[in-house]
């Protein structure tokens, strides 16, 4: 993530708003270069007129404007994030706008991605830039980059979008801190809902190193922390010191795929751990018992031997 990648959102949802009946003076089709993207080929006439034309002409111009006009600067890893953050964009937007007969990203890149030309080719200004793009991520388009990439494909849309709010805070914190004069209250403010944002999503997710979820968490995390060692050494807001971010829950907890958690589910847990240690205690009292018991009989038969032994020499003597 980065100041100029956030920036392309916040003009895209200028004039593509990411919010229902969100009041905009701006057109989508006045955002340079988006225009190309919609359907009709290259005639003036060319226009996005569903929700979805809309959506995936916006997904191809923030693939334009972060990776192939930026790719000289690009390292290894930022594409490969980048792509990620337009997933939870498409699956947020997808969602916001009820696109129907899309349940998940594998759904979408199928219909919309797989064969899309947009997608298999890489051009700069008329030019081809698969093998710069080659070069720096080690595939040739977006497409590959999508086939290899992204592990969270087959995740329902509905679960991915509830991601956007906690890139959309880290956003707005890059976008804050790189103004020449940044408000420090909105910046720390903006950290802490992004803390508590990525706490209430490890709580509702499982998560697991190799787990469909983890690239998501994994790549926030990430970002965040490269955010707070910027912050160490930016001249602006240094009396403000970022929360930390407990990663207890996305460490332990186990991972198979999606749970919702249920409302009822720290009752439940507790009642068996109570049960559990009841349990332990009972059979721990219930062994002393016996091996008193034992040990008691075992006394008595000792002592009734030795009554007999002496009786009997008392016999002997007379």
């Amino acid at each position: 993530m980065n100041d100029y990648m956030c920036g392309r959102f916040r003009i895209l949802i200028n004039y593509f708003p990411d919010e229902l009946n969100a009041s905009t003076e701006n057109d989508i089709h006045s955002i340079g270069g988006i225009v190309k993207y919609c359907p009709n080929g290259d005639s003036k006439d060319k226009k996005c007129n569903t929700d979805l034309e809309k959506i995936n002409a916006s997904l191809l111009w923030l693939f334009e404007q972060n990776i192939v006009k930026k790719i000289d600067s690009l390292n290894k890893e930022q594409p490969k994030v980048f792509i990620i953050y337009f997933m939870i964009w498409l699956s947020y937007m997808l969602t916001l706008k009820k696109v129907k007969n899309i349940n998940n990203l594998k759904e979408f890149y199928e219909n919309h991605i797989k064969n899309n030309m947009n997608y298999i080719n890489c051009y700069n200004n008329g030019k081809s830039c698969s093998d710069s793009l080659k070069e720096i991520t080690g595939y040739t388009n977006y497409k590959e980059t999508i086939d290899n990439e992204i592990h969270f494909m087959t995740i329902d849309i509905n679960n991915i979008s509830k991601f956007y709010d906690a890139f959309k805070l880290l956003c707005n914190m890059y976008n804050e801190i790189t103004k020449e004069t940044p408000e420090c209250d909105k910046y720390m403010n903006y950290a802490d809902e992004f803390v508590k944002k990525y706490d209430d999503l490890t709580r509702n997710f499982n998560i697991t190193k190799d787990g469909s979820y983890s690239q998501l968490f994994s790549t926030l995390l990430t970002d965040y922390n490269n955010l707070k060692n910027e912050h160490n050494v930016t001249k602006h807001c240094k009396s403000v010191t970022l929360p930390e971010i407990n990663t207890k829950n996305s460490e332990h907890t186990e991972h198979t795929e999606h749970t919702e958690l249920p409302e009822h589910s720290e009752v439940t847990s507790s009642s068996l751990s109570i049960s559990n240690k009841i349990f332990i205690v009972l059979s721990i009292f219930s062994a002393t018992l016996i091996f008193f018991g034992i040990a008691y009989k075992y006394s008595l038969f000792g002592f009734r031997k030795r009554s007999q032994k002496h009786r009997l020499r008392e016999k002997l003597k007379k």
